[in-house]
């Protein structure tokens, strides 16, 4: 009980700080929302960066960043008297209680998927019957993202496949049509068949679990480091690396990757 006073006492102490900055600091008194909006995007990215590192301080500081927006924007509301943060905190509380209507309420769940499935038909009851079911999609949203959030709110909807392991030819069949595309050489055509190959592809990772945003972050951070290491050893070598041969680019490759892989044994 102790430990929840302090949590109390901590928020409250942010809640009076950002009132001081709003008061006080020439900076603070300019922000608007939408001066901010671009700041909090880039603030959660910086979160992502640090939970994909799987650094924990960096998290710790990161969260702050981002609360300190989500109390700001409760700050400006207040001002024009529209919302104050007590409004914001009761609304998310009373919203997941009715989103959660099997810890609340008499509902029956088996599993993580009927939860997933009553949440999004909750929440289209709540916006009325007219409301549909991607229209909660943000617009602005990266593509790669976007295709993962349309395709786990049709799901929530029941619009899936009955056996994931059906996506694979489903995936096959993509990638025939966009070479198919290829060889015809009609540039519009091949971007489509392109992008519903890698709708398919992102479905796919959906089925299995595996979130495709971090797969292929994860993936870029292995060739950043990989491709430094090529350039560190081109410059031991005395050389550029468009004087290198490819041959001796891709061995110093294969070495990065082998020392990479020593490093995940230990």
């Amino acid at each position: 009980m102790n430990h929840l006073k302090e949590k109390k006492e901590a928020f409250a102490e942010l809640l009076e700080v950002i009132e001081t900055l709003r008061k006080q600091c020439p900076w603070d008194k300019k922000q608007t929302f939408e001066s901010l909006r671009s700041l909090t995007i880039e603030e959660v990215y910086e979160l992502g960066d640090a939970i994909l590192e799987k650094d924990l301080p960096e998290v710790k500081k990161e969260l702050g960043d981002l609360m300190m927006h989500m109390v700001f924007y409760a700050s400006l509301a207040e001002e024009q008297g529209d919302f104050d943060m007590a409004d914001v905190l009761r609304g998310i509380c009373e919203k997941l209680r009715y989103r959660h209507p099997h810890i609340y309420g008499d509902v029956r769940v088996k599993d993580e998927k009927d939860v997933l499935q009553n949440w999004e038909q909750l929440k289209l009851k709540e916006k009325g019957r007219k409301h549909k079911v991607l229209e909660g999609v943000p617009v602005s949203l990266p593509a790669l993202v976007k295709a993962y959030r349309i395709q786990d709110k049709v799901r929530g909807a029941g619009f899936d496949w009955k056996k994931k392991e059906d996506v694979w030819e489903k995936v096959k069949e993509e990638l025939g049509e966009f070479e198919a595309e290829l060889r015809k050489g009609d540039t519009e055509k091949m971007e489509t068949e392109l992008g519903d190959f890698l709708f398919a592809v992102i479905n796919a990772a959906r089925l299995y679990g595996i979130n495709p945003e971090n797969a292929l972050e994860k993936t870029n951070h292995k060739f950043i480091n990989r491709f430094a290491y090529v350039e560190e050893k081109a410059g031991i070598a005395g050389k550029k690396l468009n004087e290198m041969e490819l041959e001796e680019m891709e061995a110093y490759w294969e070495e990065a990757k082998r020392l990479e892989e020593k490093e995940q044994e230990l």
